[in-house]
Order: structure tokens, then C-alpha cells, then sequence
């Protein structure tokens, strides 16, 4: 037979109130989600981190940090040193002053000048100085060393287009200038872009201003070592510079170390 069960009841465990606390109905918890479709983060958060941003807009920042990393040879390293923004101020307002013509005011000019050729009032008046622009339009000029001054946009894409023009105005001692940027300068020749434009005279009251510029170019471009040989790039990120500084500390501290125990 199976053994009786015992009639003796198991002591119960008391059970112990919970030490939750009670809520307080004057200041009721109304926890929030910030789900889609929830409440609303609070304002002055930077979430940009958490964006999702255009394509466009991630390979330019890609493109930012990779031109830091890598090695840039000196003649592409030469395109991000622009002259400063008081320099250039004074350069764009010299050659504001020699836009080319509207298609307008060349028409009305020639009129003009036909008219008075008619009457017999003398010879034509010349064409007045312009800024030249196109690439192969300055290449000439500057081959048949008849431009005063050039002017190269830093930000030409793809940079191979001008990457050779500042050897060749330093061969044929044209002076020239890297300036920001490719759209100015077509702002100034009446197009969308320009990648260089070229000078290839003023007037006499402007010849002084031309040859403080011609002068700064042949300084700051034309006859300056430090920058046909200077190679760019090579900057590593927030977390590898930190790598390189630990590990370099450790080596001279183990060279301290060495150190000290020869001296004994």
C-alpha cells in the first residue's frame, strides 16, 4: 500500500506588501514615446547624426575627409592655396571693370563706329580692354605671352582641365593666381562658371593697381618654392592621431628607460 500522507499542514511563507509606491493623483506619470507618430522631442537637440542625408551630400563629406587622408602631390595641393579674401576683393574689383560686353552693347558700339566711319569723322575707335576667357583661348594667350595677368578657379572638376596652366605661366612668366572660385569668375564674363579668365591690358589709370597684382602673383605663385614642392594630405582622424601620440610615448618612455639603465 502507498505511504498515508501526513495530516499536518506546511507552514506558509507570510507574504511581504509591496514597497512600490503608490501613484501620486496630483502628479499623475505620463511616460512619453518618441516613436514615429509620438510626442515631441524637446527643442535645441542636435539629431543631425540621426539623419539620413542625400547621397549627394554623404560623398561630399566622404570626398572632404578622403582628400585629408591621402597624399596630395604638390601640383594638385597647390589648387587650396587661394589668395586671401582681402586680396581677392581687390583683384575682382580691378577686373569688374573689364567685363566683356553684352552682345547688346558690342552691336550699339559697332553701329557707332560705323556711323562715324561714314561721316568720315576719323578711324574707328579701338576695341576696349576685356577679360578673355575659355581655356584655350587663355592657353594661347598666355603661349603668346599676351595676357598680363590669369586667374585660375581652385574648385575646377575635373582638376586635370587647369592642372597644367601654372606650370605653363610660370615657363612663359605669365603672372597667375589661384582664387575661389570657378563661379565668381564667371560671374564676371557673364556665364554660369569660368574656369580661368586672363587680362591682357588696362588702362592708364589702372596700370598701377595691375602691376601691385602682378606683382603679388609673381610672389605668392610664380616664384614661390614652398609650393610647387609641398605635398598636402596625409592628416589622420581624431582616433588614430591619439594611437600614434600613446604609442610614441611609450616608445620614449622604454628608451628613458634604457637610458637610465646604462648610466648605471
Amino acid at each position: 500500500m502507498a505511504p498515508k500522507k501526513s495530516s499536518k499542514s506546511k507552514s506558509k511563507v507570510p507574504v511581504k506588501a509591496s514597497s512600490t509606491p503608490k501613484a501620486d493623483p496630483l502628479f499623475p506619470s505620463r511616460p512619453r514615446s518618441f516613436n514615429v507618430g509620438g510626442a515631441i522631442r524637446p527643442a535645441g537637440r542636435d539629431l543631425s547624426r540621426f539623419v539620413r542625408w542625400p547621397k549627394y551630400v554623404r560623398i561630399q563629406r566622404q570626398r572632404a575627409v578622403l582628400y585629408q587622408r591621402l597624399k596630395v602631390p604638390p601640383a594638385v595641393n597647390q589648387f587650396t592655396k587661394a589668395i586671401g579674401k582681402n586680396e581677392a576683393a581687390g583683384v575682382f574689383k580691378l577686373l569688374n571693370n573689364y567685363r566683356p560686353e553684352t552682345a547688346a552693347a558690342k552691336k550699339q558700339r559697332q553701329r557707332g563706329a560705323a556711323a562715324d566711319a561714314a561721316k568720315g569723322k576719323g578711324k574707328t575707335a579701338n576695341v576696349p580692354y576685356q577679360l578673355k576667357f575659355g581655356l584655350k583661348h587663355v592657353t594661347t594667350l598666355v603661349e603668346e605671352k599676351k595676357a598680363s595677368l590669369v586667374l585660375i578657379a581652385c574648385d575646377v572638376d575635373p582638376i586635370e582641365l587647369v592642372l597644367w596652366l601654372p606650370a605653363l605661366c610660370r615657363k612663359m612668366e605669365v603672372p597667375f593666381m589661384i582664387v575661389k572660385d570657378k563661379a565668381r569668375l564667371g560671374t564676371l564674363v557673364h556665364q554660369k562658371t569660368a574656369a580661368v579668365v586672363a587680362l591682357t591690358g588696362v588702362n592708364k589709370e589702372d596700370q598701377s593697381q595691375l602691376k601691385i597684382f602682378q606683382d603679388l602673383g609673381l610672389e605668392k605663385f610664380n616664384k614661390n618654392v614652398d609650393l610647387m614642392r609641398k605635398w598636402g594630405g596625409g592628416i589622420m582622424g581624431l582616433k588614430t592621431q591619439a594611437k600614434l601620440d600613446k604609442r610614441a610615448k611609450a616608445v620614449a618612455a622604454e628608451e628613458a628607460k634604457k637610458a637610465a639603465s646604462l648610466k648605471r
